[in-house]
């Protein structure tokens, strides 16, 4: 059967077998009080299977597990040439279970099937052997000091972390967290979002196969006031990090501050800003960069360019080419490889999304194309592309994040006014300039109050740029070496010399 065909994942999907089992200290174990909670295919609408709800006993056995194992040294302490070979032989594993990982994916998610094979899972790899390949490459430090004194800088694991990720890229989130834990020697207990917990579930034990000692990685799926509390509170956690809502990014600084004032490390909301000025070089580019910017993953992107700055004097030409590009967003099956737009996460999700549009249309937006209307008719969780024009700063489309595929749009006369309007926000994670004035690239990177800034692009980059935000995006960065700094702690040996 063709790999391309939509029968070959629809007879995939009804054959796969899907772990539905807690993973702790190294192996799969029904919830200590039998608890179970359904996981859904948005796409299908029906329930895909029931899996064990972790909750604060969970997290305890395996927060102990963790603990233990590291004070062991089994992995804490084992020469980095090991740690190195064993994240390799789990990114070769992951590699060779890519299509189930990618169904895995798709079927929990609601995204289309070729953006899973395509983007998320080997982004997941690729992340596991990026960091990996840099255990053995980071060095310590020696001072500056007088000669009758050695200080060495060095950088150990700092212990037991627990990573908290969202349902929105939940495998390559996870191992954006997991690559430089581990790979500093850590133990981590992932606590999946319970929207999204499948693929989750089924590296831990492709982890264990590829050698992890047990008790170094475990696996709590759950809700977010059993199991995730349950980590943030805990006093024998270390380190917290996190990606998801501003408002449970606050809880868990909370949550921290009432415990053991754990490290939390935050990757949060966005509202991001995509300026298009009128010498861009390329409109249709640009355009098309827009339409994916908050388009793809259904819009479902804490990066994506939900507010698009377009110079007044290019408005309706440049209007024009971005709605021909948004036809190309049609929401179909995501089992489907010639789908490019899934759907959202659930209905829930999607009637919230369809209350912003609601909004925007009572505070005076002009809906200048509207997702609800769809190939897809009535399905609770299908929304097409929506834009909305003659948006003000001020209406709740334009301030607030609606993780859905809605654009507000926004004109400027004035580089200075694009400025204002770009950071007028109480995010700042994103924003990108297209423009061939090199110095106004210059001046406008530098006076945006953002972590990531793309010129004449929309959210390009790899693994070895930090990922992160300003204001209540968060804190800390995922990606690129920075990201090992969160997991370690920085240790001082002052030795006299006498």
């Amino acid at each position: 059967m063709d790999f391309h065909d939509l029968q070959y994942w629809q007879q995939r999907a009804r054959a796969l077998e899907i772990e539905n089992r807690l993973f702790i200290n190294g192996r799969y174990q029904q919830a200590a009080d039998g608890a179970q909670f359904a996981v859904e295919d948005p796409a299908g609408q029906r329930e895909l299977v029931r899996v064990a709800q972790g909750d604060e006993h969970d997290v305890n056995q395996a927060v102990s597990a963790a603990r233990e194992v590291f004070e062991r040294g089994d992995w804490s302490q084992s020469p980095p040439a090991k740690r190195k070979a064993t994240l390799m032989k789990l990114a070769d594993l992951m590699e060779q279970h890519h299509e189930e990982l990618a169904l895995l994916e798709t079927l929990d998610t609601g995204k289309p099937i070729r953006h899973s094979l395509r983007d998320d899972i080997p982004g997941a790899i690729r992340s596991l052997r990026w960091y990996a390949e840099a255990i053995d490459k980071v060095y310590g430090e020696i001072a500056p000091t007088a000669q009758d004194a050695l200080a060495l800088i060095e950088r150990e694991p700092v212990g037991v972390v627990a990573a908290i990720v969202p349902w929105n890229f939940p495998l390559l989130l996870a191992c954006w967290k997991l690559g430089p834990a581990l790979a500093a020697g850590n133990s981590v207990i992932l606590k999946p979002s319970e929207k999204s917990p499948l693929t989750a579930l089924r590296i831990a034990g492709l982890a264990k196969e590829a050698g992890l000692p047990d008790g170094v990685l475990s696996v709590i799926a759950g809700f977010g006031q059993g199991a995730g509390q349950a980590l943030s509170r805990h006093p024998d956690v270390d380190v917290l990090t996190f990606t998801g809502s501003t408002r449970t990014a606050k809880q868990l600084l909370k949550d921290s501050g009432d415990s053991n004032m754990k490290r939390v490390w935050l990757e949060a909301g966005g509202k991001s800003a995509n300026i298009i000025f009128a010498d861009c070089p390329d409109l249709h580019k640009a355009a098309a960069n827009a339409a994916a910017g908050i388009f793809y993953n259904q819009g479902q992107v804490c990066i994506a360019g939900t507010r698009l700055l377009v110079e007044e004097s290019i408005k309706d030409e440049f209007l024009a080419i971005l709605h021909e590009q948004a036809q190309t967003f049609r929401p179909g099956n995501p089992l489907d490889p010639e789908t490019v737009m899934g759907t959202l996460i659930d209905a829930d999700h999607c009637e919230k999304v369809n209350e912003y549009i609601a909004a925007g249309l009572a505070e005076g937006a002009n809906l200048y194309l509207d997702g609800r209307d769809h190939p897809q008719g009535e399905h609770g969780s299908y929304l097409g592309p929506t834009i909305f024009t003659e948006v003000r700063n001020s209406m709740r489309i334009a301030r607030e994040e609606i993780f859905g595929p809605v654009l507000a749009v926004t004109t400027f006369t004035t580089e200075q006014e694009a400025l204002t309007l770009a950071n007028d926000s109480d995010y700042g994670l994103g924003a990108a300039i297209w423009t061939r004035d090199l110095s106004k690239a210059h001046r406008m990177s530098r006076r945006l109050k953002a972590g990531l800034v793309f010129v004449n692009n929309y959210n390009d980059g790899d693994m070895t740029v930090p990922f992160g935000g300003y204001k209540q995006s968060g804190n800390g960065r995922d990606k690129s070496l920075h990201a090992m700094e969160k997991f370690t702690e920085l240790k001082t040996i002052w030795i006299s010399l006498e």
